[in-house]
């Protein structure tokens, strides 16, 4: 099997794992970038507060989604960027939390997506004093982008799974996850997701 994977990352307007307002998505192909993606969100209500401590990180405030696409509306799209892949995260638990939380919040399933934690892989890779997205990036070959931009972490991760598998020797995310003794996440959900307009 040939590496192939998404790179997602999250940005959230305040504390709770629901209040996504932006995605950045990269998709990999046989170990390059083929194609990348990020868009704005309106978080769900009830959970669409910005947090002065998450704007002063993302730069992000709630008049900048106001036209954005709904959780609702944007989940498909998601969907069909990522298609079957693994999705990998920079801590994916925070990202895979804010994928099933906000599907929850909105009333749909959350679609049944593996995933593979880069700060994982960093650490089993890297010899760091920290393995913060900039550093373990810049270990990675990826330096100098603009962290909290949803899209350059997304891309940045990518390039920190590309790089470890490299040095492992590894084909793919699963290889990947064995060599390094990180197992993959169990699915999202079993139960199929439904459909969205």
């Amino acid at each position: 099997m040939p590496l192939d994977f998404t790179a997602i990352d999250f940005e959230t307007a305040n504390s709770s794992p629901a209040s996504a307002c932006s995605v950045g998505l990269v998709r990999v192909r046989d170990g390059e970038v083929v194609a990348q993606t990020g868009w704005l969100i309106r978080p769900p209500a009830g959970h669409d507060e910005f947090n002065e401590w998450n704007t002063r990180i993302h730069g992000l405030y709630a008049h900048d989604v106001v036209d954005a696409a709904t959780w609702v509306q944007q989940i498909g799209r998601l969907c069909a960027f990522a298609g079957a892949d693994v999705l990998v995260a920079h801590n994916a638990g925070f990202d895979m939390n804010v994928l099933r939380r906000a599907c929850e919040a909105t009333g749909i399933d959350a679609p049944p997506y593996r995933s593979l934690c880069s700060l994982a892989v960093a650490r089993k890779t890297y010899d760091l004093d920290s393995y913060r997205l900039p550093k373990a990036a810049a270990a990675a070959g990826f330096g100098d982008f603009p962290h909290h931009d949803a899209l350059a972490d997304a891309r940045a991760c990518a390039q920190i799974v590309i790089d470890a598998a490299r040095l492992a020797g590894a084909p793919d995310v699963h290889a990947l996850g064995a060599a390094l003794s990180i197992p993959l996440s169990a699915p999202l959900a079993s139960a199929p997701q439904r459909a969205v307009a």
